[in-house]
């Protein structure tokens, strides 16, 4: 089984957090066992219990609880490797935060996941882990960052709707607050932030769909050399590069994954995937990015997926979202 392992050059967010209250940054890494000059390799990767141990220290040693919140301040696109650079070229924050759910796994231990709501997206931040005080501060550190990165490319105006902390009610919640500019429920069974679907879906003035288009190639290798033992990851990165040559059969894939069909079929069926639930998911996270891009019409999307015939995608899209290709994009355009 693969190491659980994080990207060192997230890392150095960790290191200007620290450096923030007051701890030498440089002495701090040595002392939880990380060598800082990996923090500055882009491929480098620092196993997942080494994180954990930064963050209990830094929660014994820094007396404010909301310590990890300065987070925001400390990170920079480099830290996240092509997934910061893939985040920022994003037409919508819906595909940015699709992007984090479908490859945030690069990143280190954390699951992200939308669910979407009435009128709504909620995104959810997993970090795997008990509750204990260091915990509630690995998920501050990441919320926070999300959240930013969220305001650098729609705006320093956003607020989530809500954020639901597992967090038990600190003594002073202001900081919390203050930081994310809504209710904020504290014990929920969750780490999470709801924003709205109009906000969501808003074109960005910062969208470069070529850019993302390259970054997400990049990013379906990388996740899948990081992860050679899921096979829904393989599945889904060699379905990106073969969609725009047509519908590649379930025999292809199963060839170029190097196994035979009825293996394939037995490894998806064990995690409750199939050919076509996995062919399905990649083309919807593919048309929601193509519809993002005015430049491409649906009929150029209709192609791109793989389908032989517009009305072929119509019905698909219609499946996946309730809604056919053109209302959902009319919809982003609207003014709010």
């Amino acid at each position: 089984m693969t190491q659980e392992s994080f990207l060192a050059t997230s890392g150095l967010i960790v290191m200007r957090l620290v450096e923030l209250h007051g701890i030498d940054p440089q002495g701090f890494m040595q002392q939880v066992g990380i060598d800082p000059a990996l923090l500055r390799d882009p491929r480098g990767r620092v196993p997942s219990q080494i994180t954990d141990k930064a963050f209990a220290k830094a929660t014994a040693l820094i007396a404010d609880p909301a310590f990890a919140l300065r987070a925001a301040e400390c990170w920079h696109p480099s830290n996240l490797g092509s997934l910061g650079y893939a985040w920022l070229s994003s037409g919508t924050l819906r595909t940015g935060l699709k992007r984090l759910e479908r490859f945030g796994r690069i990143l280190g231990k954390v699951a992200y996941r939308c669910v979407d709501e009435p009128e709504a997206l909620r995104f959810i931040f997993d970090h795997h882990r008990d509750d204990a005080p260091s915990a509630h501060a690995i998920a501050d550190f990441g919320m926070s960052i999300i959240v930013d990165m969220c305001r650098k490319n729609f705006g320093a105006e956003l607020s989530p709707l809500a954020v639901h902390l597992r967090r038990p009610l600190p003594m002073n919640p202001e900081p919390w607050r203050d930081f994310y500019h809504c209710p904020i429920y504290f014990g929920a069974d969750e780490d999470s932030f709801v924003l709205p679907r109009r906000m969501v879906e808003t074109p960005l003035a910062s969208a470069n769909h070529e850019i993302a288009a390259t970054f997400d190639a990049i990013l379906a290798e990388q996740l899948a050399a990081l992860i050679d033992t899921d096979v829904v990851s393989r599945c889904k990165a060699h379905l990106l590069q073969q969609l725009t040559s047509g519908e590649p059969s379930e025999q292809e894939l199963a060839s170029a994954l190097g196994m035979s069909l009825r293996t394939l079929q037995r490894k998806l069926g064990a995690l409750g995937q199939t050919y076509k639930g996995v062919l399905d998911a990649t083309r919807y996270d593919l048309a929601l990015r193509y519809l993002d891009d005015p430049e491409r019409s649906v009929t150029d999307i209709t192609f791109l997926l793989g389908f032989s015939e517009q009305s072929a995608f119509t019905r698909a899209f219609k499946r996946w979202s309730g809604k056919a290709p053109t209302v959902y994009r009319a919809g982003c355009l609207e003014p709010a």
